[in-house]
């Protein structure tokens, strides 16, 4: 093996100081990348190596203007942002490039939460009515009956199942799969109430419901929770959203000739009402039966099984998040709340 003169032994050693990659030394000096290469291991053993590969092409400030330009706007997937970084820096990537760039920034694709879409008005609305309880403790809360209507699929398909199966078992069963019919097998609406002392009773509400349907379901059915639970209608407060049923003028004679304070409420506001919560538990609840129920009668005795079991502290713990979901509210500013 011949010896390299230590001139050129000197201008090796510089030249990794600055950073040059043994290819591109050898190329500059008119050495082989071997003599390099163990000048290297002898004298500059720590010295950075280049990775070999591929170079990026996108630099440390390419994947910062994705990652800002990933934050801005709507629906702004992979192939779409690939597409932008294409006409705005002249930058031709994959959108899995994108994807991985993404990710290095600290980023994760998740999927959209369904919400009521929030208009100006409505945030305005949520804004003003948080600020004006912002200061209302959890027994202030607790004077007040939830109320709401919910549907409930004959066929359990309120929500995603899940099993649990070994990672090799790739086989399809009964237990595997979460059947659907045509139109769902149809669905039961019904009203319900929830008090701090537990839950009201419920209806079954059958067909389409009216101002006038609405009012027989408070002379029957909010009037007989006042009842049991001995609640004084001069200190309960009543909640209800804004249906045009729950606000009609039959609506409001009703609740001024029985003296009950309806507390005003904000629309598109599903995120502040805790009965939301309750119907979820509920479905789960009924989701966990082996069977499905033969036709409504039977969904309507699993319902009624269910709602009777719901114990008075799963109520005050709901009743009592409403502190927390005004002051989530409040600082939205009256936007999208996690609840």
């Amino acid at each position: 093996m011949k010896a390299i003169s230590e001139e050129n032994r000197n201008k090796i050693i510089s030249l990794l100081d600055k950073g040059l990659s043994s290819y591109q030394i050898a190329i500059q000096l008119g050495v082989s990348c071997t003599t390099v290469k163990r000048v290297r291991n002898n004298t500059r053993p720590d010295a950075p190596k280049n990775q070999g590969g591929r170079p990026a092409k996108l630099s440390t400030t390419d994947k910062r203007h994705l990652a800002r330009i990933a934050t801005l706007g709507k629906n702004k997937t992979a192939v779409k942002l690939a597409y932008e970084l294409k006409n705005t820096i002249k930058v031709d990537v994959s959108a899995d490039t994108v994807r991985r760039a993404l990710k290095e920034t600290g980023m994760k694709a998740i999927c959209k939460k369904k919400k009521p879409k929030l208009q100006p008005r409505h945030i305005r609305q949520r804004y003003e009515f948080a600020l004006r309880h912002q200061y209302w403790t959890k027994d202030d809360w607790k004077r007040v009956i939830f109320s709401d209507e919910t549907k409930i699929n004959r066929l359990g398909s309120d929500g995603r199942q899940w099993i649990w199966k070994k990672t090799d078992d790739n086989r399809l069963t009964d237990r595997d799969i979460q059947g659907t019919v045509k139109f769902g097998g149809g669905s039961l609406m019904m009203w319900g109430c929830m008090t701090a002392k537990g839950v009201g009773f419920a209806c079954w509400i059958d067909g389409n419901m009216d101002a006038a349907i609405y009012k027989d379901i408070l002379d029957d059915y909010l009037l007989q929770t006042i009842d049991f639970y001995k609640l004084d209608t001069n200190s309960i407060i009543f909640q209800q959203d804004n249906d045009p049923k729950h606000t009609s003028c039959i609506a409001r004679k009703w609740f001024d000739d029985n003296d009950i304070e309806v507390l005003e409420w904000p629309s598109q506001s599903p995120d502040l009402s805790p009965i939301e919560h309750l119907w979820q538990y509920l479905k789960n609840k009924l989701s966990e039966y082996e069977t499905e129920p033969s036709g409504f009668l039977e969904l309507w005795e699993r319902v009624e099984v269910e709602w009777d079991k719901i114990a008075e502290d799963i109520c005050i713990n709901l009743i009592e998040s409403m502190p927390r979901r005004i002051a989530a509210v409040i600082k939205a500013k009256g936007g999208y709340t996690k609840y």
